[in-house]
């Protein structure tokens, strides 16, 4: 289940109810963190020079309508679910033993502003706690990364 930070519950209601602009990113940066980001949009990234948030257009191609995984047309479905079209690659690490146990949504390489969050979970929806080891892959199938309207 996702969690909007304090910063991405303003912007939607300020947009949804207070006319304002979302002012959503063009490209998202997918970020992994070692523990629980706060609801300030505080996180803990992995450390290493390997390390890197991975960019996703914010786009038809890039994330799957609400109709079914894959699908690149305007949301008609009623899951409220969208998910990744393609695969989402990390670099290999340089060293071992880290831990990464949440995934979140920035607007920007470095810093910027973290919108939502989540636990990273198996097939089943069950928390899981991934341990970096150096040339270990890293990546996200498509359709693994799936956002549930709450």
């Amino acid at each position: 289940m996702i969690s909007f930070t304090n910063y991405g519950e303003n912007k939607f209601i300020d947009a949804l109810f207070r006319g304002q602009s979302l002012g959503a990113p063009a490209i998202w940066y997918l970020g992994l963190a070692t523990a629980a980001p706060t609801e300030a949009g505080v996180v803990v990234e992995p450390v290493g020079g390997w390390y890197a948030r991975q960019p996703i257009d914010a786009d038809l191609d890039a994330w799957a309508g609400t109709q079914g995984a894959g699908t690149t047309t305007v949301s008609s479905g009623s899951s409220g679910t969208t998910s990744n079209n393609q695969e989402i690659h990390y670099p290999n690490p340089t060293s071992s033993g880290q831990q990464v146990s949440h995934w979140f949504l920035a607007s920007a390489l470095t810093g910027g502003n973290v919108w939502l969050y989540a636990e990273i979970t198996d097939a089943s929806g069950t928390p899981i706690i991934i341990t970096l080891n150096a040339g270990q892959l890293l990546f996200f199938d498509a359709g693994e990364l799936r956002i549930t309207a709450p």
